[in-house]
């Protein structure tokens, strides 16, 4: 199989709305698509054949990158149309590409069929919006579309720190500078240090990864900025975990106050599969109310998920609340959201009219 004929593989895998592509030496080229994997009916990749592509696609510093670190995130334009997030890693001594596709139209919360409640998240003054999920979970595909609400709407400076840029935007009402780790800035921490310096109402960071990302975090909402960012967690409770995993047991006290008074959502995602064959995201929101601060504060993270059950007029879903709407909607078979479940036995038995409280006495519905 030529090169040519490679890429063209790319060109129809995306037009089928595949997801993700994986190359390795000696297997045909494997495709993603409504998440679940396929090979491709061709020949398999050769060493010849990658080492090909490598050369087409990677700039001498990412080619110095991945010949020193052995692999290499990236983003590939491979024409006006289609954009890939790259990851390029060495397996066994040999190269493997794993490449994401980037769809080039920045999505809509409809388009996305999100919540209602992301539209008042997104148009928060201040204070940190985390989005948590799996990898896969279309975190990225969110922060897009919280950004391109605001970009419709308010004239606001927005700034974000990417690695790669996947979806790049174009000014609406809001003026828009995007960066990208390695290019534009050295990493996450510095570049959004160097935003605070830049006259931002709104920055998105791509991940949060260290303790000092928090700390910069923190301090910017502090100042009366809105930030963006992702964190990888399975659902909302773990989210918060996550963040005070990053300092030490002494520190614990002056993070737990920084947190709650400075997050205002945690938006968790599962992508499910529905009865028309495509995936539908399913979110669990935290807002944070007095009920969370405090729990932040008092370390008692573990009864988060109650207060997330019982918050619905605030603007809170759980898991279960979003799965058990997504069955009465008719969107999803039961079976599939069992599987889905946070509380599977909770959600059997919502699905049979029978609904808890926080005493676990019956309620009605």
């Amino acid at each position: 199989m030529s090169l040519e004929i490679l890429v063209e593989f790319f060109v129809q895998v995306v037009e089928a709305e595949a997801s993700d592509i994986h190359l390795k030496i000696g297997q045909p080229p494997i495709y993603r698509l409504e998440g679940h994997l396929y090979k491709a009916d061709c020949p398999p990749v050769t060493r010849d054949q990658l080492l090909e592509l490598m050369s087409e696609i990677l700039t001498p510093g990412l080619k110095e990158a991945f010949d020193r670190n052995q692999e290499a995130d990236f983003a590939w334009n491979m024409n006006d149309r289609v954009r890939f997030r790259a990851n390029l890693f060495s397996s066994n001594g040999e190269p493997t590409l794993t490449l994401r596709y980037i769809k080039n139209a920045v999505h809509t919360f409809e388009s996305l069929n999100l919540p209602a409640q992301m539209a008042k998240i997104a148009m928060s003054r201040r204070g940190i919006v985390l989005l948590a999920g799996t990898t896969g979970s279309g975190k990225s595909t969110t922060l897009g579309a919280m950004l391109n609400y605001i970009n419709d709407r308010e004239f606001r400076r927005i700034i974000t720190i990417e690695d790669p840029i996947e979806y790049i935007f174009k000014d609406n009402k809001s003026v828009i500078s995007q960066r990208e780790i390695g290019f534009d800035t050295d990493t996450f921490q510095t570049g959004l240090r160097a935003a605070m310096r830049q006259d931002p109402d709104v920055i998105m960071v791509g991940e949060i990864r260290d303790r000092n990302s928090v700390e910069t975090a923190i301090t910017a909402a502090e100042t009366g900025h809105l930030i963006f960012s992702t964190v990888h967690a399975e659902n909302s409770v773990q989210g918060v975990l996550r963040i005070l995993d990053m300092f030490k047991p002494e520190e614990r006290n002056q993070i737990r106050l920084a947190v709650s008074q400075t997050l205002q959502a945690i938006i968790c995602q599962r992508l499910i599969p529905s009865l028309n064959g495509r995936v539908r995201p399913a979110c669990e929101i935290l807002r944070t109310n007095a009920l969370v601060k405090k729990l932040i504060i008092e370390e008692s993270v573990d009864k988060l998920a109650t207060a997330i059950e019982t918050g619905k007029e605030e603007g809170m879903m759980s898991f279960n609340q979003a799965l058990y709407q997504m069955v009465k909607d008719g969107l999803v078979d039961q079976e599939t959201a069992m599987r889905f479940a946070s509380n599977p036995e909770a959600l059997h038995m919502n699905l049979r009219g029978i609904f808890l409280d926080a005493g676990h006495r019956i309620v009605g519905r």
